[in-house]
């Protein structure tokens, strides 16, 4: 009988010498399973103690695979789900970041991995965003999103005008403008003052960033929907749009299109907690 599969993607700038993902894979691989390896944002910078043939490519392995363990913080984790676009196998956090929203486990939970491998989990499916930036005419860069693609001008205020199939919805000037999932809601969204929204759910949540319009207000939409904002009056200052964390300049004109995509995240919930646990244990204490 073949091995069940389990993916460790570790981030080496977090598990530095890649010792819980060593303890990991030790742990896995006593309980029976096949384990690969398969960095992220491995630029060969880095002086790691497993042999350069222990790595594998996310792609050759990914199919058929049982789990795939994220090894860092909520960063890590989304860059493991835009790496695994078209593949819906669970994804489980170890977090080993700070505060690690997404993250299921903790570095002494790692043992309850062999759980999860074994199919003990509540699958958690997660909506994620199509995004595309279009220049005169063309669309110059596409990217998915599990949190949210965010539009903000550096060091000075820019213009938006954000609209809803077609429809008017914001038009104003401020730092920028948040479109997130509700996985993202309590991130970049929440911060800039938008509502919590619980993450299996779908909708598309518009949040202005220090606004300079008094009606400008969040807009938490159906699923349906389809995004667009009009960048405009920059005249040469700086500004960029940052799809779950990678960058990308933007010019005044551009026209940012963000709707829900067909591809979805799974993540895997091993716990008791609900939501609400978790964002009052994350981000701020329960009286």
């Amino acid at each position: 009988m073949d091995k069940k599969r389990v993916v460790l993607c570790p981030n080496p700038y977090k598990d530095e010498g890649l010792e819980v993902t060593e303890q990991a894979r030790a742990l896995l691989e006593n309980a029976g399973f096949e384990v690969c390896i398969s960095p992220e944002y491995l630029d060969g910078d880095l002086l790691l103690p497993a042999e350069g043939a222990d790595f594998c490519a996310l792609e050759d392995v990914i199919d058929g695979a049982e789990l795939v363990v994220s090894l860092g913080g909520d960063g890590t984790i989304m860059h493991t789900a835009r790496r695994m676009i078209g593949h819906l196998v669970p994804i489980i956090g170890v977090n080993l970041g700070t505060i690690g929203f997404l993250a299921e486990l903790e570095r002494g939970d790692i043992a309850r991995l062999i759980t999860a491998a074994r199919g003990s989990y509540t699958p958690s499916p997660r909506m994620m965003l199509e995004v595309e930036l279009e220049r005169g005419g063309e669309i110059i860069f596409s990217d998915y999103a599990l949190n949210d693609v965010a539009l903000h001008g550096i060091t000075q205020t820019i213009h938006m005008l954000a609209r809803g199939d077609g429809r008017r919805m914001l038009d104003f000037s401020g730092d920028g403008l948040v479109v997130a999932t509700p996985t993202g809601s309590t991130a970049y969204s929440m911060s800039a003052g938008g509502p919590l929204v619980e993450p299996t759910a779908e909708n598309l949540i518009l949040t202005p960033i220090c606004a300079h319009a008094l009606a400008a207000r969040s807009f938490v939409l159906a699923p349906d929907r389809v995004v667009t904002v009009d960048i405009r009056c920059i005249r040469g200052r700086s500004a960029i749009i940052s799809v779950d964390g990678g960058r990308f300049d933007v010019h005044d004109g551009d026209v940012l299109h963000v709707k829900k995509s067909r591809h979805q995240t799974l993540l895997a919930h091993v716990g008791s907690k609900a939501f609400y646990d978790i964002v009052f244990e994350k981000l701020g204490e329960r009286k």
